[in-house]
């Protein structure tokens, strides 16, 4: 990607000090490593397991992986600038990182709409649940929760790289979101605007109203229920999901679902620090937390890790005392 006005952005970031950079440098790479370690455990947890081989877990182990990738796209260059004080990305890497963002971020609400249809079956339709919820359904879910991320923000990112950035290359925010890319263009971006508006919309309104539906239906067979232990283990099952799903449609409605994003800049830093970097982290910790079979399969894969380390340290010890 090349545009013939700008070759380089300057991303402004926080406006702290430089000592104040340096511990949020520190405070960010520490819940980065530590996101990534959460999500890898989820992820290989559920592949291991074989108690975890069901859709619920399926979506999971996705919903990991794709943490992973959302958060490293922004996390390494923020950590970069921040240390080294060269705020400095070229135009292809600021484009690539606006569009992945997007990218990924929609996939993940797709994915949790997907997410919530599997309660709904398992929950209000569990005799036909494995035949609703198959192999072949949760690839398709899957596979189009991906391609409707890509084909959503392709066409707007291919037409901000078009744009003339003739005012300034200084993006006032940590990381190359489409709003301050289109408050320094001096082209006319009202279209583009829109178009952000009503994508931003469709996607998490519509995956909003899907879960809220979902839901609706879920509470109303949880409340027929005849055993208390039964209605709290579906709850349960279905709190966490709820929960990290409305933290997301929130924010992600105060950032984006607004016809102007270009007079709210500042605001947004905070509530992006909570999506882009926060979130990724909590998301597998509340997973475990909340998932009685996770915790389970956590506790003894760790179990089995410290038996194979004590028959390594046996063995060698065998050796030692042999020769």
């Amino acid at each position: 990607m090349e545009n013939q006005s700008v070759s380089e952005f300057i991303l402004m970031g926080f406006s702290v000090g430089r000592q104040e950079e340096i511990l949020l440098a520190f405070l960010f790479l520490l819940i980065y490593v530590t996101s990534l370690a959460g999500n890898m455990v989820v992820l290989l947890i559920v592949l291991v397991d074989s108690r975890l081989h069901n859709p619920m877990y399926f979506f999971l182990g996705n919903l990991s992986v794709l943490d992973i990738l959302f958060t490293s796209v922004i996390s390494p260059q923020l950590l970069w600038n921040l240390f080294s004080d060269n705020k400095s990305i070229s135009f292809s890497g600021c484009m690539a990182q606006s569009y992945f963002y997007f990218f990924l971020g929609t996939v993940e609400f797709l994915l949790l709409t997907s997410m919530s249809y599997d309660r709904y079956a398992a929950i209000c339709r569990p005799l036909q649940y494995h035949a609703i919820i198959n192999g072949r359904v949760c690839i398709q879910m899957l596979l189009g929760s991906w391609l409707g991320g890509f084909l959503s923000v392709l066409c707007p990112t291919i037409m901000i790289t078009r744009l003339s950035y003739c005012k300034s290359n200084v993006i006032n925010h940590f990381f190359c979101d489409s709003g301050p890319l289109l408050n320094l263009s001096c082209t006319d971006t009202h279209f583009i605007e829109l178009m952000d508006f009503m994508l931003s919309s469709l996607i998490v309104l519509c995956s909003m109203v899907l879960t809220l539906v979902s839901y609706m239906y879920i509470i109303s067979a949880i409340m027929h229920i005849s055993t208390t232990t039964g209605r709290a283990k579906a709850f349960n099952t279905c709190a966490t999901h709820l929960t990290i799903i409305s933290i997301t449609c929130g924010i992600s409605i105060f950032i984006y679902v607004t016809p102007s994003q270009k007079e709210t800049l500042e605001v947004h830093k905070v509530p992006a620090v909570l999506t882009t970097i926060v979130c990724p982290f909590l998301n597998p910790f509340i997973f475990t937390l909340k998932n009685d079979i996770v915790k389970q399969a956590l506790k003894e894969a760790l179990r089995r890790g410290k038996e194979l380390i004590a028959q390594k340290n046996v063995g060698d010890w065998r050796k030692k005392t042999t020769v």
